[in-house]
């Protein structure tokens, strides 16, 4: 082993590889190059060209082994191991993952690879492995990578400084919002839909003529996206304007279908495209499930009758409801409907993510084919001039044929010879040396008078090219509609897929509960918390049968239609649907599966929905508030925090049914002031109701002046209590002692 040098031996201790920093510091500045790798390397796409590194490493991989359109397909296994052997040292199964993405046609608009074999489907099926299938450049592809070959674009070293690679292609058409993207990077996302190229180009070439055009002057060319998998787009047209001026939002796309009659009434729904990004098969285990867990009351049966067109089969369980009225209440239920977000955050010509408009990406995309117009244009140039070059000394070799020929055939150094007689550079001497006898001809010195006049006037049209910005802006436009002709020769590509419709009202259909077949039941719940519903009215709930150790807590009348509210002694309300709730043929489902309710917890009150009225909630501390019903109606399994008990517990949750309220303490006081002193909340600690020296609130009272109060004695009898004004005060007083013959528990229930 080596010994370590000693301080003062000729070198450091640790060999000069250990640096002493703050871990905190080292962390962070290992986190951000980490993140900006992430950024700039994989997840977001070049707001030119459209795409991440890793595509555009395939194409440029592919145009390098001449997979062109009209050439044969090579192994898509041959096309990975090039791109991660020149360009991409990453994993092989990333790559063809790519690759396989880019030859979908039901994930890409406007495919870059045309791919033979199995390359998946929509129903979600993987693409086989990359030995059998082949793979070539689409036309499409081709467009974006014309002119890389005169110095369009920079090119950068690769990852072991073998070969190049283009920091971006040209181009010929803006890639970035007619195929989109999707991807996650460190603290940031991006999100771009798929729009129509040839709304693109329009679009694109009215900011050319009009560089002041707004995104409204824009959008009406370009209405919205435009979805590979087609769909009907719903999304308000506001709502459209907003993402195309703020770069954020999200599109709502609907299936699209068709009512197919069979005669003597019936019917059935046939859907023809879903919405971008969705799995066919999970959307039939959708409905199927729906189906199944009888949550979508007007399905009967869903059948997958497609081939290689999509066609999905929804049978109503009556013909008697409307087809729309069906396809409203499963758009809600399913991915007959998504949303696909919208936030498009690129990287900026450099390298900066930035979220654009879409103008912003328009031009960012206009200012790069003009930037690729000036460097062919001077790429151009050059070559012209170094051929004129060597076609001026080739005119001069003819005017001077014998004494060229002379040198040649004399002079030892016939190179030099011939640049000092007639000033001839390096390269004109070498091109006179390297022409062959045959051409000497009369006719090809006419050729070459012929071709240097062609080029000189190419060049003069080059140099005024290269000197004007109009006639670049000019070129470019050219550029785009030759681009817009090579599309709608292609019917397919061409055509809209997507088409919009006005977005439904919100009431346009009617709710769910309305679908449930209104039925009157009896809400059942044990002291152990087993809860079920039976048909009817329960008459006798003495021949209802519990567990052993178990018995009736709560016997609540109510329908299927109804929302049960479930209100805990931790200030929580719960909300089953009583449609959901098990039947009474067994013992019923714990309750505490179904919500979120800790085993201490006891239920204080049971009751279903009733809208406009009022509960009374309070808890031990003496503090409580009005709630109207509807704010104790929680859509989650954890229920809703309603009333804020502190150390305490909820007491009750009565109807507010009455114009007085009535409260006695664990001290046996008790208060009763007009209710109309209670504040309405949705939710909070409320006011205080009583004040207590010792203990806290037992029970509480709602009850009518005109009708008057009373109490039920431990013998289960209702007794009159005239004398109640006697315990009437204000709101937060101390109170009076129970009159003689109250319940010794303290409670006006009796319980």
């Amino acid at each position: 082993m080596n010994k370590p040098l000693l301080p003062g031996s000729g070198g450091p201790e640790d060999g000069g590889r250990i640096v002493d920093e703050p871990l905190g510091e080292a962390l962070s500045k290992r986190y951000l190059a980490y993140a900006l790798s992430t950024i700039m390397n994989r997840a977001l796409p070049d707001v030119r060209d459209g795409l991440k590194p890793v595509h555009r490493r395939l194409l440029y991989s592919m145009r390098m082994m001449r997979l062109f359109p009209q050439d044969s397909a090579k192994k898509c296994a041959r096309v990975v191991g090039d791109v991660i052997g020149r360009f991409h040292p990453h994993g092989d199964q990333s790559v063809y993952e790519a690759l396989v993405r880019l030859a979908q046609e039901f994930a890409q608009r406007y495919p870059l690879i045309d791919g033979q074999g199995n390359f998946g489907n929509i129903d979600g099926d993987n693409a086989a492995a990359m030995r059998y299938t082949e793979c070539k450049l689409t036309p499409a592809a081709q467009l974006l990578l014309d002119g890389i070959d005169e110095d369009a674009v920079d090119f950068r070293l690769t990852y072991d400084d073998e070969n190049e690679e283009p920091m971006v292609l040209p181009a010929a058409f803006p890639n970035l919002l007619a195929n989109g993207s999707t991807g996650i990077a460190v603290g940031m996302a991006t999100s771009i839909a798929p729009h129509n190229v040839i709304e693109l180009i329009d679009a694109c070439l009215v900011l050319l003529q009009r560089p002041d055009a707004s995104t409204a002057d824009l959008v009406e060319r370009l209405p919205g996206p435009d979805f590979p998998t087609g769909g009907v787009i719903v999304e308000p047209a506001h709502s459209l304007m907003e993402i195309y001026e703020t770069g954020r939002g999200g599109v709502r796309v609907r299936a699209r279908w068709f009512t197919e009659d069979l005669g003597r009434g019936m019917w059935r729904v046939v859907v023809t495209e879903v919405p971008y990004q969705v799995k066919k098969s999970q959307l039939v285990e959708q409905l199927a499930g729906l189906i199944e867990a009888k949550k979508a009351p007007l399905l009967g049966d869903v059948r997958d009758e497609s081939a290689e067109e999509i066609r999905l089969v929804l049978e109503p369980r009556s013909r008697g409801v409307e087809p729309e009225v069906m396809m409203e209440s499963l758009y809600r239920l399913c991915d007959l409907e998504t949303r696909f977000p919208v936030n498009m955050n690129v990287l900026d010509r450099t390298s900066t993510p930035r979220v654009m408009g879409l103008k912003a990406m328009l031009k960012a995309f206009l200012d790069h084919r003009r930037e690729v117009v000036i460097r062919r244009a001077s790429f151009r140039l050059s070559k012209i001039e170094q051929r004129l070059h060597i076609l001026e000394g080739m005119l001069v070799a003819y005017l001077n044929l014998d004494e060229v020929i002379r040198i040649v055939r004399y002079e030892e150094e016939p190179k030099a010879r011939l640049i000092e007689a007639f000033e001839l550079s390096d390269l004109q001497a070498e091109a006179i040396l390297n022409t062959r006898l045959r051409q000497l001809a009369k006719l090809e010195e006419m050729e070459i008078r012929r071709e240097h006049a062609d080029l000189a006037e190419e060049r003069d049209g080059l140099k005024a090219l290269l000197e004007s910005d109009k006639a670049q802006w000019k070129l470019v436009g050219v550029g785009l509609r030759e681009v817009r002709d090579i599309f709608v020769k292609d019917p397919k590509l061409a055509k809209r897929r997507s088409t919009f419709a006005d977005a439904p009202a919100l009431d346009s259909a009617p709710p769910l509960d309305a679908f449930i077949t209104r039925e009157p039941i009896t809400v059942i719940l044990s002291d152990r918390g087993w809860i079920r519903a039976a048909k009817g009215k329960v008459e006798d709930p003495s021949e209802l049968k519990f567990k052993e150790g178990d018995s009736l807590a709560f016997l609540v009348p109510a329908e299927t239609t109804d929302k049960l509210v479930i209100f805990a002694s931790d200030g929580r309300a719960f909300t089953l649907g009583c449609d959901k709730l098990p039947s009474a043929r067994g013992q019923g489902e714990p309750l505490r599966l179904m919500l979120d309710l800790d085993d201490r917890v006891k239920l204080l009150a049971v009751f279903p929905h009733k809208p406009g009225r009022k509960r009374v909630i309070a808890s031990s501390g003496g503090y409580g508030f009005l709630a109207p019903e509807e704010e104790l109606i929680a859509n989650r399994k954890a229920g809703k925090q309603v009333l804020n008990v502190d150390d305490g517990e909820a007491r009750s949750c009565l109807v507010a049914d009455g114009d007085q309220l009535a409260t006695i303490g664990d001290n046996g006081k008790i208060l009763i002031f007009p209710l109309s002193e209670l504040p309405e909340m949705g939710k909070g600690k409320g006011v205080k109701l009583q004040a207590y020296k010792e203990g806290g609130l037992r029970d509480l009272m709602v009850f009518s002046e005109a009708d008057g109060a009373g109490w039920i004695d431990s013998a289960g009898r209702k007794r009159e209590w005239k004398e109640w004004a006697e315990w009437k005060g204000r709101r937060a007083g101390a109170g009076k002692l129970a009159p003689k013959g109250f319940p010794t528990n303290k409670r006006f229930g009796g319980r």
